[in-house]
């Protein structure tokens, strides 16, 4: 377990090195723009296109997990093609950062629009979008006054009826690692083993699955992104699981994000800049 608490220790211990900030005076930002994304084709292409009606800049995108598109610029270092990183979770952002893809960009504009914690301090990323990861239940088999926080899922009273996502995906190891941050490495490893002592079944590959186990009666609580509920209740609006906002008593649900930074070899630092602003 002490090597999985390591593997999920992801958020922010150290400083880096930082080159000198990209300057956020305007220039020549004409041409090309080659984009990594980790962001599914039909949730980034018309915001891309639009993009290219508004600035004249053609955007050429790769799309990949973000694993491999860090792996992809690592690999490629400064004969890389591309510009600009766009992948979920802070995490990831962090680590491409950490291992020097990303360079710094300073942006009043960025700085005015984004709060301070939703991005690099150094301007390395900035947040796009947010993402809350909190707590599902069957309202037929669970009343919400039994639920209260991520930490209480390993008390004895839920053996058996806990669900999970693999812990090999980043919106577990992101929760995870702030609750590192929170209660340190002994207590969170104590809550992590007490959470897989409840399992109900094997952890779910993906959020959409364990919502549907529960459904079908597989488990009672669980840790979800709040969208993937929002999808199946668009088909069914009766859908019988429900969100429970977790840890409101102390720092509020766990709340992750999409961001973007520019890479270190990028060669059209304007457009780039322009896109993520």
């Amino acid at each position: 377990m002490s090597a999985l608490l390591a593997l999920l220790i992801l958020a922010a211990c150290g400083e880096q090195s930082a080159p000198e900030p990209v300057s956020a005076e305007p220039e020549s930002a004409a041409g090309r723009l080659v984009v990594y994304t980790s962001r599914q084709p039909h949730l980034v292409e018309s915001l891309f296109q639009q993009f290219e009606v508004d600035t004249g800049i053609a955007i050429e995108y790769i799309s990949d997990d973000a694993g491999a598109l860090i792996e992809r610029l690592a690999a490629e270092a400064e004969r890389s093609p591309a510009d600009v990183l766009i992948t979920v979770d802070a995490g990831n952002l962090w680590q491409a950062a950490e291992r020097g893809l990303l360079q710094p960009l300073e942006s009043t504009i960025l700085d005015q629009r984004i709060p301070a914690a939703l991005r690099d301090p150094d301007g390395f990323w900035y947040g796009l979008s947010i993402r809350a990861r909190t707590l599902v239940y069957p309202p037929d088999r669970v009343d919400p006054e039994e639920l209260s926080t991520y930490a209480a899922l390993a008390e004895s009273k839920w053996k058996g009826r806990l669900c999970l996502r693999t812990s090999r995906k980043v919106y577990n190891q992101s929760l995870v690692a702030v609750m590192i941050e929170r209660f340190g490495e002994a207590r969170t490893e104590q809550i992590v083993r007490g959470w897989v002592e409840n399992l109900a079944t094997g952890p779910f590959s993906s959020d959409t699955r364990l919502i549907e186990a529960m459904a079908a009666g597989q488990c009672d609580v669980g840790i979800v992104n709040t969208y993937y509920l929002g999808r199946l209740q668009q088909d069914n609006p009766a859908y019988p699981v429900r969100l429970f906002w977790a840890d409101q008593a102390a720092g509020g649900v766990h709340v992750n994000i999409s961001g973007a930074g520019i890479t270190t070899h990028a060669s059209n630092i304007a457009g780039a800049r322009t896109l993520i602003e």
